[in-house]
């Protein structure tokens, strides 16, 4: 395990120096990470061993999705909790997604037929929900227009918390080694652990934030502590309602959403009020306290970009199967640009728009994590093994698609210039 660590951290810090040259040349974290992982894997079969430790590889992959379901639901730009275009982000969130969902069940029904539903749904699961981790720089880029990143960012802010209850049913029903669950039993099972998460994050997300803004009134706080504070957050809401048998992930996604409003009008007030009050606006203090949050999330989720490199070399290591390319390259494609045309359909958004939002989907952090979740707690078989190549399959595909050939396919979706004359 030392030796894994030791192998991650040079990694890391290699990428970390060179970051802005990197940057520069379309060479992102998850490129520069993957690839490092790969060339690991290679000339270490050890590490592969270490990586796909099912104990360890399952507490990290649950620490991380918690804490990105809460940074997910925090990071939402617009001001408000649906982004400044509501009803384009609903359209995409409660239309386009369940049927990417339905699409890729019936597509991996018709390539995977010995698969039974609920690993179906898993594998759903795992391809449909975005993730900017590939392609950050996709929601700032001013080639598209505001509408456009708004909806891409509101939607990759709460799709993962969406989907993560449903992705836990289907693994109750898939993965239960002791009994057979119906899947009256199973939603039997997961409704009392989401209402406790509900309400769970709804109280801790809201009293945090109070406790934060009465602290900071009273000057007790420095900066550094603020900011520890808003890191502690996402994993005492997961330990605490794993305690009280909830479901941790619900709960640290709502707490976001709670804990993002109230701290945010919170400051807001407190910063309007201040002598300085918008030289601060302006300056970025609102989210100065998200900031170490921000670091230790892109740094757990560099360490799941390694995992992906070094796992990429045993899965592949038989060869890819044509059932899962096609599964993939579908999955990147036309299960999300349809679903999104249909949805948006009628809409402000001209069709060239329209297809940016249903092209730049990038695949990163939650289809690593769900696929890890899926991999370690199904029983050791075809189930397994298939969810572990499709999620590295995509993740590379997604990688490629919308981590290097993110610039080219925001330029060549712009619209055109209008000649001079």
């Amino acid at each position: 395990m030392n030796s894994l660590l030791l192998m991650i951290a040079i990694a890391i810090a290699v990428r970390s120096f060179a970051a802005s040259r990197l940057d520069r040349w379309n060479l992102g974290a998850p490129v520069v990470i993957v690839a490092a992982g790969v060339v690991i894997g290679l000339v270490n079969e050890q590490s592969i061993t270490i990586a796909l430790n099912t104990q360890a590889m399952l507490y990290v992959a649950e620490i991380v999705l918690a804490v990105l379901l809460f940074v997910d639901a925090t990071e939402v730009r617009g001001g408000r909790l649906w982004g400044s275009s509501p009803g384009l982000a609903a359209r995409v969130l409660l239309i386009a997604m369940p049927l990417s969902l339905v699409a890729a069940m019936l597509l991996g029904w018709w390539l995977f037929p010995s698969l039974p539903w609920p690993v179906l749904l898993l594998l759903a699961g795992v391809v449909v929900p975005i993730d900017f981790a590939p392609a950050e720089r996709v929601v700032r880029d001013r080639g598209l227009s505001s509408r456009v990143r708004t909806v891409l960012n509101v939607e990759s802010g709460y799709n993962d918390g969406i989907i993560s209850p449903l992705f836990l049913f289907a693994l109750i029903l898939a993965g239960d080694h002791t009994q057979e669950r119906t899947p009256l039993s199973a939603l039997a099972t997961v409704l009392p652990f989401a209402l406790k998460a509900l309400i769970a994050g709804l109280v801790l997300g809201t009293a945090l934030a109070l406790l934060l803004t009465a602290a900071h009134r009273a000057g007790w706080l420095t900066e550094q502590s603020g900011r520890i504070v808003v890191l502690l957050v996402p994993l005492l809401t997961y330990t605490a309602t794993v305690a009280i048998d909830g479901n941790g992930f619900v709960a640290s996604f709502v707490c976001g959403i709670v804990f993002r409003y109230v701290h945010r009008r919170a400051k807001a007030h407190r910063i309007r009020h201040s002598p300085q009050g918008r030289n601060l606006l302006r300056g970025g203090k609102l989210h100065d306290d998200f900031r170490l949050l921000e670091d230790f999330t892109t740094l757990l989720t560099m360490t799941l970009w390694f995992v992906v490199g070094i796992t990429a070399v045993v899965a592949f290591s038989d060869g890819l199967p044509w059932q899962v390319a096609l599964f993939s390259i579908a999955a990147l494609t036309v299960v999300r640009v349809l679903p999104v045309a249909l949805s948006l359909a009628g809409s402000e958004l001209s069709q060239r728009e329209r297809l940016q939002v249903g092209v730049l989907g990038p695949r990163g952090t939650t289809s690593i994590v769900f696929g890890l979740l899926a991999f370690n707690r199904l029983p050791e078989g075809p189930s397994a093994d298939t969810i572990l190549l499709v999620t590295v399959t995509v993740v590379f595909g997604s990688v490629v698609l919308h981590g290097i050939g993110a610039g080219p396919t925001v330029k060549w979706l712009a619209p055109a210039k209008p000649a001079r004359r």
